[in-house]
């Protein structure tokens, strides 16, 4: 069970409550799910009943407790216990693997993954002044704000509601792509460099990294390909044990500390939240930070989703190449919000 599913379940528990009557509160909209604070336990946690307490009329414990059973109920969960002041901690069953789900709905949504209704209905009006820096930002908003459900607007004058610290030259010679990098990747108050850093092919340019990274997942699909097999959702060590509890997966030791594939689990599984906050906080920045991260937690994770020496296609291979795409498919997707190309080869 993915965060966004448990999200899901949790806001189905509360409606549930209140058509029977147990609950008298507005459903909320959304529903934020967390790793556990000081205290907490399991791998998630949410204080969605301390938000409903004060509309229920009801201690926040009383309110965790009305939704505890049906929590429990849920497929894919465990146990959920009750902390502090009614903070709602759920542990997982064990025999679902979070990461396996994960995979699968980003295969099954595409491009589409993280889009969600945050912001359905909205017009958000962009005012901004004739400077590069700014027309850029507005049309990265343009796209991003859409996949929330919301639609942005975009006015040139003063007074503007959207001034990012102008770019001190002018970014064309670095080319479209890198000029946009450069511009989006700041924060907004800070100054951004137009320098020919951000053209240079090494781990050290952030831009690189994600574009390589998106690269190598789809010269790793063309490798399968050669090799005879394709991606396929599932355990990733040969072993078959649940990789959502495996601190180090099983692989030949050459390979053994690149097999840390958990460490991708956070960064995709966050990649909706990402989206809805730089859509209501108007900061595609946000965005481009977070695809450096996806593709710092990915590309060590590559050297092992193909078979080495004697190795045979196996169905941890094709697990493995499944996890990897799913992670080219959130860069390509963010690059693309981001106005920006997601190469195939590089």
């Amino acid at each position: 069970m993915t965060p966004v599913e448990l999200s899901r379940t949790v806001l189905h528990a509360v409606r549930c409550a209140v058509d029977e009557g147990q609950l008298s509160v507005v459903v909320p909209e959304r529903v934020v799910v967390g790793e556990p604070g000081a205290g907490g336990c399991g791998e998630y946690a949410t204080n969605v009943a301390l938000q409903l307490a004060r509309a229920a009329g009801k201690p926040p414990l009383a309110v965790a407790e009305i939704l505890r059973p049906r929590l429990i109920a849920a497929d894919g969960i465990e146990d959920v216990v009750v902390t502090g002041p009614g903070f709602l901690n759920f542990r997982l069953d064990r025999r679902a693997d979070p990461l396996q789900d994960l995979v699968r709905e980003i295969r099954g949504q595409g491009q589409r993954y993280g889009h969600g209704d945050a912001l359905a209905g909205q017009v958000l009006a962009l005012r901004v002044p004739y400077e590069v820096r700014a027309e850029v930002v507005a049309d990265a908003l343009v796209r991003i704000v859409a996949t929330q459900g919301g639609r942005a607007t975009v006015e040139h004058g003063e007074p503007a509601d959207l001034r990012p610290v102008p770019a001190p030259e002018d970014p064309a010679p670095l080319g479209p792509d890198a000029a946009r990098w450069a511009l989006l990747h700041p924060a907004p108050h800070d100054r951004p460099r137009v320098t020919a850093d951000h053209l240079v092919q090494r781990e050290g340019n952030p831009l690189f990294r994600v574009r390589y990274a998106h690269a190598r997942v789809r010269s790793l699909g063309r490798g399968a390909a050669r090799l005879g097999f394709t991606a396929e959702p599932g355990p990733l060590n040969t072993a078959g044990a649940d990789t959502a509890v495996t601190p180090a997966l099983q692989a030949p030791a050459s390979q053994a500390p690149a097999l840390q594939a958990p460490a991708l689990h956070t960064p995709l599984s966050d990649y909706p939240r990402i989206l809805t906050a730089a859509a209501t906080h108007r900061a595609p920045d946000r965005l481009a930070r977070h695809l450096v991260t996806v593709a710092d937690a990915l590309l060590p994770f590559l050297t092992c989703v193909l078979p080495i020496g004697e190795e045979k296609p196996s169905a941890a291979h094709r697990a493995r190449l499944a996890l990897a795409e799913a992670a080219g498919t959130v860069l390509a997707g963010g690059l693309s919000l981001l106005g920006i190309d997601a190469p195939e080869h590089l």
